[in-house]
This record gives structure tokens, sequence and C-alpha cells, in this order.
């Protein structure tokens, strides 16, 4: 398993050592339209201390691998998973304060919080994701927002239109926060690639309304 290496935004100046896990304020946000009311928002860095927050998941949350069908075949799901509903413990309390914050400032848009937490694991460049939507559920046939705050290594995530057309890429890690609301999960897909290149492990912070998988 490839190691983790440190953001320079965890870093103390004075004294060398990381700042505690907070999230800073929701200042920044970056909205693109994508078309077919789709749309994304960015902000970089919105939680200080992320790399400290991945050894805490990595270490301590109860980690499963899956299998799928495949065609004509069972295959492992190239990552690992853990998922959090609604009532669940969460594993750390800074993902409650994440969904809370996010579901007051998306309140207007959204029309109701953010319910439930699932995590990906990707230990290195062979863990991925194929391209899809979050569409088992409402999510198949109505607007909705998936937010996700990546933390670990920087890792590419690519959008691309049902339709066809080119696609957007994204690289996320330490702290990094995009939300794909509106028709996004419907009218556009969402992968992250596999590589060959020398890549550190990251961590996948969803966290989606109830019914939306």
């Amino acid at each position: 398993m490839s190691a983790l290496q440190g953001s320079l935004f965890d870093e103390v100046e004075a004294v060398g050592l990381r700042p505690p896990v907070r999230l800073r304020p929701l200042l920044g946000l970056r909205r693109t339209h994508l078309g077919d009311g789709a749309w994304v928002d960015l902000l970089p860095a919105w939680l200080a201390g992320a790399d400290t927050l991945f050894e805490r998941l990595a270490g301590g949350v109860r980690w499963h691998a899956e299998r799928r069908h495949m065609y004509d075949r069972v295959v492992d799901v190239p990552r690992l998973l853990s998922f959090f509903d609604e009532g669940d413990p969460l594993p750390d309390p800074i993902l409650g304060q994440a969904g809370a914050v996010l579901s007051r400032h998306y309140a207007r848009e959204l029309g109701e919080p953010f319910r439930t937490v699932g995590l990906c694991y990707y230990r290195d460049g062979r863990d991925s994701v194929a391209w899809h939507g979050d569409t088992v559920g409402r999510g198949s046939t109505e607007d909705t927002m998936v937010a996700i705050v990546s933390v670990g290594a920087p890792r590419a995530l690519l959008l691309r239109p049902r339709s066809g057309g080119p696609s957007l890429r994204h690289l996320l890690g330490h702290g990094d926060l995009i939300v794909m609301g509106g028709s996004c999960q419907r009218t556009w897909e969402h992968a992250v690639p596999k590589t060959a290149r020398p890549v550190g492990p990251r961590i996948s912070i969803q966290f989606r309304p109830r019914g939306v998988r």
C-alpha cells in the first residue's frame, strides 16, 4: 500500500505540527454550470487537518471489500468501502459536523438534509470507480446533490455528459470539497480512473440525502 505524502496546507509553520481537524468557512465556493440543469461547486482545502483525518479513517473504520457480477463473472470491486446510514454512529465527529454545515448551506436548493455518509478507500492507482451516476433510488428521476470531501493524496475525478462530449477533470485530495447538484447525477457521469503513476492513498467521503445511492 502506498504511503500518504502530507499536504503543505496541513503544516503549521511555527512548530511544524499538523493543525487540528476542522472545517474552514464555506467561502470561495466556485460553481460551474454544466448545462441541462447540472452544476458542480468546488472549494479546495475546505477541511483543515485533512491528512490527520485520513489517518484516523484509514486505521479506525471497518472497511470491507465487495464482489460484483460483471457480465458473465464475479469480480472484486477495486476499492474498499464503508457506509453509514442515517442514525448510524459515525467514525469521526467531523463527519457529522460537515454534513450539518453542508445541509444548512444547501437547504434552499436541496430542500432536505444530507442523511448518509459513504466512504471509499482508494489504496493506490489500481483502485478506481468506473463511469456512473448516483442513480440508485431517487437520483434516477429527481434532481439531487452529492457532496464529496477528499482526504489523502489527490486523485483525478472525471465528469462527462451522458449525451456525449469531452470530460472535465478535477484533482481532489487533502480536504477538497466538490458538490454535484441539479441534474448532474442523471445527465452526467463521474469516474475515478486507474493510473499507472505512483499515487498515494485517498479516501472519498460522500454525503447524500435519503434514498440516493
